[in-house]
Protein backbone atom coordinates (compact mmCIF):
# COMPACT_ATOMS: atom_id res chain seq x y z
CA UNK A 1 0.00 0.00 0.00
CA UNK A 2 1.27 3.42 -0.81
CA UNK A 3 1.00 6.09 1.80
CA UNK A 4 0.84 8.70 -0.91
CA UNK A 5 -2.57 7.12 -1.94
CA UNK A 6 -4.43 7.58 1.19
CA UNK A 7 -6.69 10.28 1.95
CA UNK A 8 -8.28 11.72 4.65
CA UNK A 9 -12.62 11.24 4.80
CA UNK A 10 -14.34 14.87 4.38
CA UNK A 11 -15.01 15.40 7.87
CA UNK A 12 -11.19 14.73 9.02
CA UNK A 13 -12.21 11.44 11.54
CA UNK A 14 -11.10 8.71 9.13
CA UNK A 15 -8.84 7.70 6.42
CA UNK A 16 -9.98 6.24 3.17
CA UNK A 17 -8.01 4.43 0.21
CA UNK A 18 -9.55 4.21 -3.55
CA UNK A 19 -13.05 5.46 -1.49
CA UNK A 20 -12.71 2.63 0.97
CA UNK A 21 -11.87 3.27 4.99
CA UNK A 22 -8.94 2.13 6.13
CA UNK A 23 -7.80 0.78 10.13
CA UNK A 24 -11.19 -0.36 10.82
CA UNK A 25 -12.00 2.74 13.12
CA UNK A 26 -12.28 6.80 13.22
CA UNK A 27 -10.86 9.48 15.60
CA UNK A 28 -11.50 12.90 16.52
CA UNK A 29 -9.31 14.30 14.11
CA UNK A 30 -6.91 13.32 11.40
CA UNK A 31 -4.50 15.23 9.10
CA UNK A 32 -3.37 13.76 6.25
CA UNK A 33 -0.07 11.61 5.32
CA UNK A 34 3.26 13.66 4.99
CA UNK A 35 6.49 11.82 4.23
CA UNK A 36 8.14 9.19 4.75
CA UNK A 37 4.40 7.80 5.46
CA UNK A 38 3.06 9.35 8.80
CA UNK A 39 0.02 11.05 9.78
CA UNK A 40 -0.85 13.46 13.07
CA UNK A 41 -4.50 12.16 14.42
CA UNK A 42 -6.23 12.49 17.58
CA UNK A 43 -8.34 9.76 19.73
CA UNK A 44 -9.31 9.33 23.34
CA UNK A 45 -6.23 8.94 24.56
CA UNK A 46 -4.85 12.33 23.02
CA UNK A 47 -2.41 13.24 20.19
CA UNK A 48 0.09 11.29 18.15
CA UNK A 49 1.20 10.25 15.18
CA UNK A 50 0.29 6.80 13.10
CA UNK A 51 2.39 4.74 10.45
CA UNK A 52 0.57 3.57 6.93
CA UNK A 53 -0.63 0.88 9.30
CA UNK A 54 -2.73 2.17 11.15
CA UNK A 55 -0.08 2.00 14.17
CA UNK A 56 1.31 4.02 16.52
CA UNK A 57 4.76 5.28 15.96
CA UNK A 58 5.03 5.74 20.07
CA UNK A 59 3.37 5.91 23.72
CA UNK A 60 3.48 9.52 24.67
CA UNK A 61 0.61 11.66 23.77
CA UNK A 62 0.33 15.23 23.32
CA UNK A 63 -2.76 17.94 23.59
CA UNK A 64 -2.20 18.16 19.10
CA UNK A 65 -0.04 16.78 16.35
CA UNK A 66 1.26 18.30 13.63
CA UNK A 67 2.71 17.12 10.02
CA UNK A 68 5.87 16.34 9.41
CA UNK A 69 8.80 18.96 7.37
CA UNK A 70 12.22 18.37 6.83
CA UNK A 71 11.62 15.56 9.56
CA UNK A 72 10.11 17.53 12.45
CA UNK A 73 6.98 17.87 13.50
CA UNK A 74 5.40 20.36 15.63
CA UNK A 75 3.74 19.04 18.39
CA UNK A 76 1.89 20.88 21.57
CA UNK A 77 1.87 19.53 25.30
CA UNK A 78 1.13 20.37 29.11
CA UNK A 79 4.61 22.07 29.38
CA UNK A 80 4.27 24.01 25.69
CA UNK A 81 5.32 23.41 21.96
CA UNK A 82 8.05 21.77 20.28
CA UNK A 83 9.15 19.45 17.71
CA UNK A 84 9.69 15.60 17.84
CA UNK A 85 11.37 13.40 14.91
CA UNK A 86 9.62 10.37 13.49
CA UNK A 87 10.53 7.86 16.49
CA UNK A 88 8.85 10.51 18.69
CA UNK A 89 11.76 11.87 20.38
CA UNK A 90 11.85 15.77 21.03
CA UNK A 91 14.57 17.42 18.87
CA UNK A 92 15.41 20.62 21.29
CA UNK A 93 14.94 20.59 24.84
CA UNK A 94 13.27 24.31 24.27
CA UNK A 95 9.66 24.82 24.87
CA UNK A 96 7.71 27.57 22.96
CA UNK A 97 4.10 29.63 23.34
CA UNK A 98 3.67 28.80 19.34
CA UNK A 99 6.09 26.89 16.65
CA UNK A 100 5.74 26.69 12.58
CA UNK A 101 6.13 24.22 10.44
CA UNK A 102 9.94 23.36 9.21
CA UNK A 103 10.26 24.59 5.70
CA UNK A 104 13.83 24.73 4.02
CA UNK A 105 15.28 23.55 7.24
CA UNK A 106 14.57 26.37 9.67
CA UNK A 107 11.16 26.87 11.39
CA UNK A 108 9.38 30.33 12.73
CA UNK A 109 8.49 29.74 16.62
CA UNK A 110 7.33 32.51 19.56
CA UNK A 111 9.10 33.01 22.18
CA UNK A 112 7.97 32.70 26.35
CA UNK A 113 8.48 36.87 25.59
CA UNK A 114 6.11 36.86 22.69
CA UNK A 115 8.62 37.50 20.16
CA UNK A 116 9.10 35.83 17.02
CA UNK A 117 12.39 34.14 16.20
CA UNK A 118 13.81 31.06 13.26
CA UNK A 119 15.44 28.46 14.95
CA UNK A 120 17.49 25.75 12.56
CA UNK A 121 16.70 22.11 12.86
CA UNK A 122 18.60 21.45 16.63
CA UNK A 123 16.38 23.95 17.96
CA UNK A 124 19.01 26.67 17.85
CA UNK A 125 18.15 30.52 16.91
CA UNK A 126 19.28 31.70 13.58
CA UNK A 127 20.42 34.71 15.22
CA UNK A 128 19.98 38.48 14.78
CA UNK A 129 17.14 39.22 17.60
CA UNK A 130 13.95 39.13 18.10
CA UNK A 131 10.94 40.23 15.28
CA UNK A 132 7.17 41.01 15.77
CA UNK A 133 6.52 38.14 13.53
CA UNK A 134 8.27 35.98 11.01
CA UNK A 135 6.91 33.83 8.01
CA UNK A 136 8.27 30.57 6.31
CA UNK A 137 11.47 30.40 4.19
CA UNK A 138 10.88 29.98 0.32
CA UNK A 139 13.65 29.57 -1.98
CA UNK A 140 15.91 31.42 0.74
CA UNK A 141 13.74 34.13 1.70
CA UNK A 142 11.53 35.11 4.45
CA UNK A 143 9.31 38.04 5.23
CA UNK A 144 9.75 39.47 8.93
CA UNK A 145 8.13 42.32 10.58
CA UNK A 146 11.17 44.43 12.80
CA UNK A 147 10.48 45.84 16.14
CA UNK A 148 9.51 48.92 14.44
CA UNK A 149 6.30 47.42 12.82
CA UNK A 150 7.65 47.72 9.60
CA UNK A 151 8.20 44.19 7.27
CA UNK A 152 11.95 43.32 5.92
CA UNK A 153 13.34 40.08 3.74
CA UNK A 154 16.08 37.88 5.31
CA UNK A 155 18.03 35.51 3.40
CA UNK A 156 18.74 32.34 5.84
CA UNK A 157 21.80 33.81 7.29
CA UNK A 158 18.93 36.45 8.88
CA UNK A 159 20.88 39.16 6.84
CA UNK A 160 18.44 41.44 5.07
CA UNK A 161 18.19 40.05 0.99
CA UNK A 162 18.09 44.08 0.33
CA UNK A 163 17.71 47.55 2.28
CA UNK A 164 14.19 48.16 1.71
CA UNK A 165 11.18 47.80 4.56
CA UNK A 166 7.95 47.53 3.90
CA UNK A 167 4.38 48.24 5.89
CA UNK A 168 3.17 44.93 5.25
CA UNK A 169 4.96 42.20 3.04
CA UNK A 170 4.66 38.82 1.06
CA UNK A 171 6.63 36.07 0.15
CA UNK A 172 8.87 36.03 -3.60
CA UNK A 173 7.38 33.73 -6.01
CA UNK A 174 8.78 33.62 -9.18
CA UNK A 175 10.95 36.36 -8.54
CA UNK A 176 8.48 38.79 -7.30
CA UNK A 177 6.86 39.61 -4.21
CA UNK A 178 3.68 41.92 -3.09
CA UNK A 179 4.36 44.63 -1.02
CA UNK A 180 2.32 47.90 0.71
CA UNK A 181 3.79 51.48 0.98
CA UNK A 182 1.89 54.40 2.28
CA UNK A 183 0.34 54.41 -1.32
CA UNK A 184 -1.09 50.60 -1.39
CA UNK A 185 -0.02 47.48 -3.08
CA UNK A 186 2.72 46.65 -5.08
CA UNK A 187 5.04 44.17 -6.54
CA UNK A 188 8.67 44.36 -5.86
CA UNK A 189 11.80 42.48 -7.46
CA UNK A 190 14.48 41.23 -5.39
CA UNK A 191 15.98 44.25 -4.92
CA UNK A 192 12.66 45.80 -2.98
CA UNK A 193 12.07 48.36 -5.89
CA UNK A 194 8.85 48.41 -7.66
CA UNK A 195 7.94 47.01 -10.83
CA UNK A 196 5.37 49.89 -11.69
CA UNK A 197 4.82 53.30 -10.46
CA UNK A 198 0.38 52.53 -9.75
CA UNK A 199 -0.94 51.35 -6.14
CA UNK A 200 -3.47 48.99 -5.22
CA UNK A 201 -6.22 48.39 -3.01
CA UNK A 202 -4.86 44.46 -3.23
CA UNK A 203 -2.76 42.59 -5.48
CA UNK A 204 -2.44 38.69 -5.98
CA UNK A 205 0.70 37.09 -6.45
CA UNK A 206 1.75 36.60 -10.38
CA UNK A 207 0.40 33.52 -11.80
CA UNK A 208 2.34 32.67 -15.29
CA UNK A 209 3.14 36.19 -15.68
CA UNK A 210 0.25 37.77 -15.12
CA UNK A 211 -1.78 38.93 -11.60
CA UNK A 212 -5.24 40.21 -10.20
CA UNK A 213 -5.21 42.92 -8.77
CA UNK A 214 -8.04 45.16 -7.17
CA UNK A 215 -8.41 49.43 -7.54
CA UNK A 216 -9.88 51.61 -5.16
CA UNK A 217 -13.23 51.02 -7.01
CA UNK A 218 -13.53 47.78 -5.73
CA UNK A 219 -13.24 46.73 -9.42
CA UNK A 220 -10.56 43.51 -10.32
CA UNK A 221 -8.13 43.97 -13.18
CA UNK A 222 -5.25 41.90 -14.10
CA UNK A 223 -1.65 43.41 -15.04
CA UNK A 224 1.74 42.03 -16.24
CA UNK A 225 5.18 41.80 -14.75
CA UNK A 226 5.41 45.68 -16.51
CA UNK A 227 2.08 46.88 -14.57
CA UNK A 228 0.30 47.17 -17.69
CA UNK A 229 -3.35 46.45 -17.69
CA UNK A 230 -4.60 43.70 -19.96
Amino acid sequence: MNWQDIKSSLDNRSFVLDGQPLFGREFIEVLNFHSPGIAAVRDESGAYHIDSEGLALYRERFIRTFGFYCGRAAVVGTDGWRHIDERGAEVYPHRFLWTGNYQENFCPVRLQTGGYIHIDLLGEPLGRGEYLYCGDFKDGIASVQLLSGRYQHIISDGSPLHGQSYLELGIYHKCYATARDERGWCHIDKEGIPLYNERYWAVEPFYNGFARVRVLSGELLVIDEQGRRV
